[in-house]
């Protein structure tokens, strides 16, 4: 673990450009990179926060043919989509790039041609999946099939989803190419190998011996895993149309590997940042004294602290990583997210139905976030944690503060007279928790870090509350300028220790006081007036709005409805029954009919009592579709009636005959019943 490191570089994953931001990339990536990188700055930290689009690989191809429309018109797409998402919630990267841009390509060409120069990868011929219809060989994404290790029968032929092994495409039982839906075949092709089982030994002792007491235990216990499993080589170059070509001769049709020119992508976002800046990028990859951090989620553990390490280590003169704080997953009303199923709360939705509140899903997410297991999101808890805790804690205690500066000294802070044991002790403890905080943030430990926080606003309040100037402030003013002079050094503190969790509250705080970078992080410890006496501070406005039930109802309401719209789409029709001759299908005797009674049946909640016109006679049917119809509704309807079924009692009702209905994909039970004009009762159906 780096002590004292001059400059920090901060690596955000690359977001693929096949669909929005959503939730789960945010508490798994996002808000802890971004927390992580505004502590530092706060502090007067080198920072460099680097992320950017990750726009080649399979998972572009898919949706390009999903959606009938070329790559680059996905990843303009998208890009722009992230990218604006990214800048309106406050994610304040010091670099976005594009691993499309022409920096990248010549960087990942110029990375994998020294290996590739200095014998660094083997060069074989293998055997891989073909789609003979297609015409293609099979990227992994392109090929499902059942996973030999757990079973899954929907497996990809990179990874199975459900028990997290990570596969090769021909190690797949009965695979299937997801382009044709023909079994693929087995089509020799040259390819170039990372040999990662040469780098065991070095992976080892950095890892495992080096750093089992700094990574998360969910980090180190994956790779631990991995190792323990055995490295075998890995290609770094496909047979694929979109993406880096492979910068070497006899290397025609076959494109960098996506994993491999990815994690490149940090690299030339920081170049392109520092030629901006007028930087030297080099030191923020190549120095010791240069502290490496990627912020990724669980699915990425392996990706950044074996191979691209082993990458690193292999080009030999790039700093590794000091730490991997991977989280784990976050799911969403007890399913796992999935943006092909829209089981997700997407960010771009979020700041239109929610606008101004970026902080309120901020803070929801760090306080629930999955660090060393997977957590849950609901709507009720969102709230909740809106309402219960910035509202009634923080934005309480805010308000008073404010409104009473401004009722009592004409918003004037006050010159403070002889500090009680309380108020000495108070601001004690005040100047306490820029250490605690920076703690659990410098260990990763985001959720932590705001619950200090939170207790800061929490100090304050019970100080008002025990305190109680609004009593006192006729007899005793003086002791009251003394208390809101005290209250007011937490408020101004909050300022500052709220930025990494709560950027836009923070900006809307420091305005209220009018505070414009007065002091920073180490100050609220240093400085004995953080907020002075006969300063002019502004007028109270709200920081955080209750929300209302109505406004949750609508989001849950959406996802309701997201469930039904994957039900009808993948619902999936009842096999054919056993083949019936004509003779068979003419005893079958249907009628249109009508109902002219209905009625509940006593002591049952499933059946109806009707009364229906055949058109040959009126008989009594009994039907088991009260929960779906009211009698009244159903009165006068026109139903397809199957008159010569074997009579039946049903709770002492003889039933002479059935009705004929179905259901829709969501469920909805209706009548089949071609109600043309013209149809007559007893019409027979052929």
């Amino acid at each position: 673990m780096i002590q004292n490191p001059k400059r920090y570089t901060i690596t955000a994953a690359l977001p693929y450009t096949n669909g929005p931001i959503h939730i789960g990339h945010l508490a798994g990536v996002y808000v802890p990179s971004d927390i992580y990188a505004r502590f530092l700055r706060l502090q007067g930290k080198d920072v460099a926060f680097i992320c950017g689009s990750d726009e080649h690989g399979v998972a572009i191809s898919m949706k390009a043919r999903k959606e009938g429309i070329t790559p680059q018109e996905v990843i303009d797409k998208y890009d722009g989509i992230i990218r604006k998402s990214f800048e309106d919630f406050g994610i304040s990267f010091d670099n976005y790039s594009r691993t499309s841009s022409a920096i990248h390509h010549k960087t990942a060409s110029e990375f994998f041609r020294k290996l590739y120069d200095e014998g660094k990868f083997i060069e074989e011929v293998t055997e891989q999946l073909y789609d003979e219809k297609a015409d293609q060989f099979l990227a992994d994404r392109f090929v499902t099939g059942t996973c030999p290790k757990c079973g899954n029968e929907e497996a990809y032929g990179d990874q199975c989803e459900k028990c997290g092994s990570s596969l090769n495409a021909t190690d797949l039982i009965n695979p299937k190419s997801t382009i044709t839906g023909t079994k693929p075949v087995l089509k020799s092709t040259k390819h170039w190998f990372l040999p990662l089982d040469q780098y065991d030994a070095f992976l080892r002792e950095w890892i495992l011996e080096g750093h089992k007491n700094d990574w998360k235990p969910n980090v180190y216990g994956q790779v631990k895993s991995w190792l323990e499993d055995g490295l075998r080589p890995r290609a770094v170059t496909r047979d694929l149309d979109w993406g880096i070509d492979v910068p070497v001769e006899g290397a025609e049709g076959k494109k960098l590997y996506v994993w491999f020119d990815a994690p490149i992508g940090y690299i030339s976002s920081t170049k392109e940042w520092a030629a901006r800046v007028g930087k030297d990028w080099e030191p923020y990859w190549k120095s010791e004294d240069t502290k490496l951090v990627h912020f990724i989620g669980k699915d990425n553990i392996v990706f950044h602290c074996v191979i691209f390490p082993a990458m690193l280590k292999a080009e030999g003169s790039y700093i590794l990583p000091d730490n991997v704080p991977a989280n784990e997953f976050l799911n969403l009303e007890g399913n796992k997210l999935s943006t092909s199923k829209n089981w997700a709360v997407w960010l771009h939705e979020y700041l239109l139905d929610f606008p101004e509140k970026q902080d309120v899903l901020r803070y929801a997410l760090t306080a629930n976030a999955p660090e060393t297991k997977d957590n849950d999101f609901t709507w009720k808890d969102f709230q909740a944690r809106n309402n219960n805790e910035l509202v009634a804690i923080f934005g309480n205690f805010i308000n008073r503060v404010v409104v009473l500066t401004n009722k009592y000294y004409n918003g004037v802070i006050p010159e403070p007279n002889e500090l009680t044991e309380i108020d000495a002790q108070t601001l004690t403890e005040l100047k306490a928790y820029p250490a605690v905080i920076a703690s659990s943030v410098e260990r990763y430990r985001f959720r932590e870090a705001l619950g200090e926080l939170m207790n800061v606003a929490r100090l304050g309040n019970k100080y008002l509350a025990d305190e109680e100037p609004w009593k006192i402030v006729k007899e005793n003013p003086a002791r009251v300028q003394t208390q809101m002079y005290v209250a007011l050094q937490i408020a101004a503190a909050l300022s500052v220790l709220a930025e990494p969790f709560l950027p836009f509250t923070a900006a809307k705080l420091k305005n209220i006081l009018k505070l414009n970078n007065n002091f920073n992080w180490n100050d609220i410890n240093n400085k004995s007036d953080l907020i002075p006496a006969g300063h002019q501070i502004g007028e109270a406005e709200l920081l955080f709005a209750k929300i209302e039930d109505d406004e949750i109802q609508k989001q849950i309401d959406k996802l309701e409805a997201t469930k039904v719209a994957n039900k009808a789409e993948n619902a999936k029709a009842e096999p054919q029954k056993d083949i019936i001759t004509f003779d068979d299908f003419a005893k079958v005797d249907l009628r249109i009919g009508t109902i002219i009674e209905a009625e509940k049946m006593p002591k049952a909640n499933r059946l109806l009592v009707l009364k229906v016109d055949t058109g040959i006679d009126v008989r009594t049917i009994v039907s088991g579709i009260a929960e779906h119809f009211t009698p009244e509704e159903i009165i006068g309807k026109r139903v397809t009636v199957l008159v010569n079924l074997a009579p039946r009692a049903l709770r002492g009702v003889e039933s002479e005959g059935m009705l004929l209905l179905t259901n829709t994909a969501d469920g909805k039970l209706v009548f089949v019943n071609p109600d043309a004009e013209g149809v007559s009762n007893g019409a027979m159906i052929s």
